[in-house]
């Protein structure tokens, strides 16, 4: 019988897995965990008085305008606007009972920031082919370096530089848009989105002129792109660079504190002193110690004053080696260049009053977060989760004990003096946070110790005036303010004369000074509010009235005339 073949059973079919599902959730949880961290870390900060520059801005002016229009036609006009949404949200009251929005808002823009910096290092990474789980880890400890280092504290916790802060956003907002164009020719949407961005950037703070720089720097040092594939860009950029220029320009022609004009020192002094300044700056980024918000940094006035020929040699073998190493070390090579090219306007040729400010860094700390990130890419992920939750410690602990000295004026100063004890500024600005800080005491002997640091001015003459008198020292004080009317004969002074003659009782001699100051600018409210002040001690009710309102006209904020009106309005009652 013949065998029939049998037929192969069926195999049994195996359902396919599904494929993992994505976490995209995680980077929202880390972007939550970075703002609540942020905070925390600059929470000392966060109402804490208003310092140096912070009091020329606008709103510190009593006859400012609510009107936006106002605001946007000064210098800066999107810097200006920021300024007025914070002064709009508190009803266009005394900023310094507010001060919490304002640093609020420098922390929020701050965070902002961060989180374009880590889409940049992660574009930059998948172009180093940094794949995965170690490119994810990469980009948020570049994200977080930015967001927490404590270099940082001085663009974040000053009100002043939400210049950085706010035109940062708009220049890594533009290069993001850049790096992340889905193909290597960009499209016309895409340039008119980086365009206005830009402009944007300008109109917030010139030192984002580079912008045009970078992108050639990156186009060229990754192979991307370039001149051919990206005309319609880089045709936008030839078209607008002579306005920018003009207006960078226009800004330099009649600045005090920057530009070609300035006296202090020539433009090749400038520069020497920067090759200095620069290694100071990598520095405090690699080992963040003896932060200051005024350093004394003494000016090279020759190629080897100050040694300032190694700083230089050192700039040109750094640039030599990022060069050189390029391939093997893209991130970190290409990193060296962006850092001094963001860092080229303000440590360059073109000269600037104060040659080292922490601020500076704010532009250009991306570049060195690059070169971190490529030595830190070499090690074991598990080792690299350590080392970077390591150093995001370290720099809460030192962010927030740096933010703990922007709490006050007080702190703020001291911190400086301490470091700078025989410069003139800190020395004035603390003198005068303990004046403001009723310790007049104190406030004496610092403006005692300023007189010897700088030649003596009316401004150090009246300050000081001011805190003897606080401290009840009269007759010292009117001395000090004679001796101020030499060097300057304004109403001010003559006020200021008046009101220690009215203190020692003088009331003639005080009403003397108030018609002299009367001549000299009869638009100076404090004029009528002091009268009215002596002719209230007088016993003339009527008189101090009239001058009190008469102060009013022309200053409704003025302190005095409106405590003094207030008190005989209800005496009257």
């Amino acid at each position: 019988m013949k065998k029939t073949k049998r037929a192969p059973e069926p195999k049994a079919t195996t359902k396919a897995a599904p494929p993992p599902r994505s976490l995209t959730w995680w980077p929202w949880a880390a972007a939550a965990a970075g703002l609540i961290v942020v905070f925390q870390v600059y929470g000392p900060a966060l109402n804490g008085a208003f310092v140096l520059d912070d009091r020329a801005l606008p709103f510190f002016d009593p006859r400012i305008s609510p009107a936006l229009s106002r605001w946007v036609g000064m210098l800066r006009p999107l810097l200006m606007l920021s300024y007025w949404l914070n002064y709009s949200f508190i009803g266009f009251v005394k900023p310094e009972e507010h001060p919490y929005i304002f640093h609020a808002t420098n922390v929020l823009l701050h965070f902002f920031v961060s989180v374009i910096a880590s889409l940049i290092t992660a574009k930059l990474l998948e172009w180093a082919d940094v794949t995965g789980r170690m490119r994810a880890a990469l980009a948020v400890f570049s994200g977080a370096l930015f967001l927490l280092h404590p270099l940082q504290t001085e663009s974040v916790a000053y009100v002043a530089s939400r210049s950085e802060d706010l035109s940062t956003l708009f220049y890594y907002g533009a290069f993001a848009v850049f790096l992340w164009r889905p193909t290597e020719s960009i499209t016309w949407i895409r340039s008119i989105a980086i365009m206005l961005l830009f402009a944007a950037a300008l109109a917030t703070k010139e030192h984002t002129l580079t912008l045009p720089a970078l992108f050639l720097l990156t186009d060229y040092f990754w192979n991307r792109g370039g001149l051919r594939k990206n005309i319609i860009l880089y045709g936008m950029f030839a078209a607008g660079a002579a306005v920018g220029g003009a207006y960078v320009y226009r800004v330099l022609s009649y600045t005090t504190s920057a530009g070609f004009l300035l006296k202090t020192f020539t433009p090749f002094q400038y520069f020497l002193t920067q090759c200095r300044v620069i290694w100071i700056y990598i520095r405090m980024f690699f080992l963040p110690f003896g932060q200051n918000i005024d350093p004394d940094i003494p000016i090279s006035r020759g190629l080897f004053d100050q040694g300032a020929i190694f700083g230089l040699l050192a700039l040109i073998a750094l640039v030599a080696a990022a060069w050189i190493y390029r391939e093997r070390y893209p991130l970190a090579s290409y990193g060296i260049f962006v850092f001094l090219l963001l860092l080229s306007p303000t440590s360059s040729v073109v000269p600037i009053q104060d040659v080292l400010a922490e601020h500076r860094l704010y532009l250009p700390f991306i570049g060195l977060a690059l070169v971190a990130v490529e030595f830190l890419r070499r090690l074991t992920f598990t080792n690299l989760v350590w080392a970077s939750a390591a150093a995001l410690l370290f720099c809460c602990a030192l962010t927030y004990k740096r933010s703990y000295v922007w709490q006050s004026p007080l702190t703020l100063w001291q911190d400086s003096v301490t470091k700078s004890p025989d410069k003139y500024r800190p020395r004035f600005q603390l003198a005068y946070a303990q004046f403001s800080a009723r310790r007049c005491p104190a406030a004496v002997q610092s403006y005692e110790v300023a007189s010897r640091l700088a030649p003596i001015d009316e401004t150090l003459l009246i300050d000081w005036g001011l805190a003897l008198g606080c401290a009840s020292r009269w007759q010292e004080a009117l001395a000090k303010m004679q001796q101020a009317r030499q060097f300057k004969n304004s109403a001010h002074i003559h006020t200021q004369i008046a009101m220690v003659d009215a203190n020692l009782k003088h009331m003639d001699d005080a009403l003397n000074e108030l018609d002299e100051a009367e001549k000299i600018d009869p638009n100076f409210d404090p004029i009528y509010a002091y009268r009215g002040q002596v002719f209230a001690f007088q016993g003339n009710t009527a008189a101090a009235m009239s001058e009190f309102r008469r102060a009013l006209a022309l200053n409704p904020d003025n302190p005095d005339a409106q405590t003094g009106l207030m008190q005989l309005q209800q005496v009257r009652r």
